[in-house]
């Protein structure tokens, strides 16, 4: 089999899979490097070139094994040593960080997609594939269709912005997507980076990304006392112990201790 075959195969295999678009694409780009750089197709050849690959061993080792097992069947395992996973805490933003970075977009539809994005605890993949449909305005409720691992969920609607969403649902006439383009088309997830960027540097100080709002999102309903099982429903987790890292993040506890600075 030719490069670009074993490429374009690797491509259908994930696409089959039900791989979200970001997975897709960073293992494609990991599988083309390694296709350009590679004399011979081979495990020796993989091992080299992750043996040159730094702290990005753990990712390009996944994406090689994938195009391994799944296009070539050839067994791909503990070729090389992989690196612990380092265990950064995920950032958290306060609800007063948060609602001045939503009060300082002007753009009325940028507004409301940053405010269903936190609400929701939403990927941006997520937020930019929401079809009107997937809207329950009466139960307060968004329907994940097919999120990351093809696994639909049931998320939360804020009450606060149900008026501002049915104004804009009536002013706007979304055809296909929740949000769309002057064009019609759908936004991208860099576009919706680009957007939080933009106004959280404004608003205080620093540059976040979308996945900070998912990660305020959970941690808030944890120091709001909702039982961690939930959390992990809402978020679409597989395991609870991919939630679980919010323990590690949540205030209600330690904002009962006081700082001996304080006595």
């Amino acid at each position: 089999m030719d490069k670009s075959s074993i490429l374009k195969n690797c491509e259908n295999e994930a696409k089959l899979r039900g791989m979200s678009d970001n997975s897709i694409k960073s293992y494609l780009f990991v599988i083309k490097d390694f296709l350009k750089s590679a004399n011979n197709v081979d495990i020796d050849e993989a091992k080299e070139y992750l043996l040159k690959s730094g702290k990005a061993k753990r990712n390009r080792f996944f994406a090689l094994k994938f195009m391994f097992e799944n296009v070539l069947h050839v067994r791909f395992s503990y070729v090389v040593p992989l690196a612990k996973k380092e265990g950064k805490l995920p950032r958290v933003l306060s609800k007063e960080q948060i609602r001045n970075i939503i009060e300082n977009i002007k753009n009325k539809k940028h507004k409301l997609m940053i405010q269903i994005l936190y609400s929701g605890g939403l990927r941006a993949s997520e937020l930019i594939n929401l079809k009107p449909e997937d809207i329950n305005i009466d139960r307060n409720v968004i329907f994940v269709d097919q999120g990351k691992g093809s696994k639909d969920r049931i998320t939360l609607l804020s009450k606060s912005i149900k008026e501002y969403l049915f104004k804009y649902l009536l002013e706007n006439k979304p055809v296909k997507y929740l949000f769309e383009t002057n064009f019609k088309d759908k936004y991208s997830t860099r576009t919706v980076q680009k957007i939080l960027e933009i106004n959280s540097k404004q608003a205080i100080g620093i540059k976040i990304k979308p996945h900070t709002l998912r990660h305020s999102f959970a941690t808030h309903l944890l120091e709001d006392g909702v039982d961690i099982r939930y959390i992990q429903k809402l978020l679409g987790h597989k395991n609870l112990q991919t939630t679980q890292i919010y323990t590690h993040v949540a205030n209600a506890e330690l904002g009962k201790i006081k700082n001996p600075l304080d006595s």
